[in-house]
């Protein structure tokens, strides 16, 4: 099993591959399923350029535009997570970095997590060092950046900042000692070879948490008219991220209704460990009932095993 290459996981039947999957889900991470919530606490008018992105100011979506949300509107969101379920909860703004008058007004949010039982994370830009250590100070416990893809197929989908601004950031929330929560989107247009790529990227990194999303195409963006990978192949890409990965916590997110489809059971068989309840960013998720009872008879197998 540990002798596998990239390319005989791209290659080996799904029936012989997923086995492995869930057994190196099983002896590196366990059997719970963490399950997060988050806020779009900041939307739109974003002067970055991705081509997947709703909230870019380069792109005519119908996206709704708002400045920052106030602690108070942060906080029942928060509450409102936890009574979904979730664990963990990410306060999460549109833009390249927040100014340091918007960090505080986030960590001034996130004080007030304990007492409601969720642990804080947020995914606010390229932060410097100093907004870093206003929110760490404040109680924050994972820092949220995708690095999206691959190094060589970035350029492709973003060009107004470099690749290493994102491992940059990653670094950097890493020397303030926060966990690091970083994965990307498939189904972009990159190549298995991006894909492998961006795994063995995110385990030199030592992240914590990867999220994977696949793409929905969003009317106004550049990949509008960009065609769904299919079930089967987005199941095989949870294989791969799990084995390349081993420890970290495998979370599927955006997308995983619109492309999996009735397959969702199957992305814990292929070694996810995580999911997003209560809906994402730009676009709606499933039920909280239909997520909750999809964990409930997943967590119910793996007691079994």
């Amino acid at each position: 099993m540990h002798d596998l290459t990239p390319k005989d996981i791209i290659s080996m039947p799904l029936e012989e591959l997923l086995p492995i999957a869930n057994k190196v889900r099983k002896e590196n991470v366990g059997s719970e399923i963490e399950i997060c919530g988050v806020i779009s606490a900041k939307s739109g008018s974003c002067s970055e350029d991705c081509k997947f992105c709703a909230q870019s100011a380069h792109h005519s979506t119908t996206i709704q535009e708002y400045p920052l949300k106030e602690k108070d509107a942060i906080i029942e969101s928060a509450k409102e997570a936890k009574s979904n379920g979730a664990e963990r909860f990410g306060v999460v703004t549109s833009g390249n970095r927040l100014t340091l008058d918007e960090a505080k007004v986030i960590a001034s949010a996130i004080r007030e997590f304990p007492s409601i039982g969720i642990l804080p994370c947020a995914s606010l830009g390229a932060l410097s060092e100093e907004a870093f250590s206003i929110l760490k100070e404040a109680g924050l416990t994972r820092y949220h950046h995708n690095i999206e893809t691959s190094k060589n197929f970035y350029s492709k989908i973003v060009t107004t900042h470099d690749y290493s601004e994102r491992i940059n950031t990653i670094k950097r929330a890493k020397t303030q000692g926060l966990e690091v929560c970083s994965g990307g989107i498939l189904g972009m247009g990159e190549s298995w070879s991006d894909r492998i790529d961006m795994a063995c990227t995110l385990k030199e990194l030592q992240v914590d948490s990867v999220p994977l999303n696949f793409l929905v195409p969003i009317k106004g963006t550049p990949l509008e008219n960009s065609s769904s990978i299919t079930p089967l192949e987005a199941i095989r890409a949870i294989a791969l991220f799990r084995i390349i990965l081993k420890n970290a916590v495998i979370k599927i997110v955006a997308g995983r209704e619109t492309v999996l489809k009735d397959f969702q059971g199957m992305m814990y068989s292929a070694g996810a460990n995580g999911m997003m309840v209560g809906g994402y960013l730009t676009i709606a998720g499933g039920s909280v009932s239909e997520d909750q009872a999809l964990i409930s008879e997943v967590q119910k197998l793996w007691k079994e095993e």
